[in-house]
């Protein structure tokens, strides 16, 4: 009996084992799950220093697309890489870079519609007027009246306000317009030379047959008034 009650006590502290052998698991899983967490939160916290969780910015083709729906909403048309605004819906031209909306050129009568030189501008600033330019042609133009023994003999001068291709054309077609104005010259009558008008007339018949001969070699004339600076008839 004796020794039962020796043995029972000591089999009390045989019971505490099992407990005792837990402790080292829990604390593994503790450093596991803080180790767990220190290395997550290390990631969470590179990534945001880093950018990750910025929202990206928008793209080329983005940005495009948002400024044509903005255009389209208030009805307005985009302007181009230059920024100039293309014509409107009548059809009119856009100003240039100076506010100036271009001319549409004419020739000297005023109807077709030409491409030719720039008109000079006098460089006094307060006048807005062209400058006038002449050139003297060389030679004299002799002709005979029609059904007449009289002869004619003029020098002519002609004016532009076009900068000095006009009268190179006129230089360069020399032979073709002498001729051209020789063949005004031969219709004169003895009737013509008493009119009034005669000279101002005959210088509106030698301008326009000298600008219709340049309109067709050169596609210009240029050509605005023709002065007599020498006129015979003998």
């Amino acid at each position: 009996m004796a020794k039962a009650a020796a043995a029972a006590p000591a089999a009390a502290p045989g019971e505490e084992a099992p407990a005792k052998s837990k402790k080292p698991i829990i604390l593994i899983l503790v450093g596991v799950i803080a180790l767990v967490v220190i290395v997550a939160g290390t990631m969470v916290g590179t990534l945001f220093i880093t950018g990750f969780f910025n929202k990206p910015p928008p793209s080329a083709d983005q940005l495009l697309a948002e400024d044509g729906h903005g255009a389209d909403a208030h009805g307005a048309k985009p302007a181009d890489a230059h920024g100039a605004k293309p014509a409107d819906a009548h059809g009119a031209k856009p100003a240039d870079a100076h506010g100036a909306k271009p001319a549409d050129g004419k020739d000297a009568k005023g109807g077709k519609e030409v491409s030719g030189p720039p008109k000079l501008n006098k460089k006094s600033p307060d006048s807005p007027r062209f400058e006038y330019t002449y050139h003297q042609l060389k030679k004299d133009f002799l002709s005979n009246l029609m059904s007449s023994k009289k002869v004619m003999s003029i020098q002519i001068s002609i004016m532009t306000r076009y900068d000095d291709r006009v009268f190179e054309n006129v230089d360069k077609h020399e032979a073709a317009l002498r001729s051209a104005v020789l063949d005004v010259l031969r219709q004169t009558t003895d009737a013509d030379l008493v009119k009034p008008e005669f000279r101002k007339d005959l210088a509106i018949k030698i301008r326009d047959a000298m600008n219709s001969l340049l309109e067709k070699l050169e596609d210009f004339g240029g050509i605005e008034e023709v002065f007599f600076t020498s006129f015979v008839v003998q």
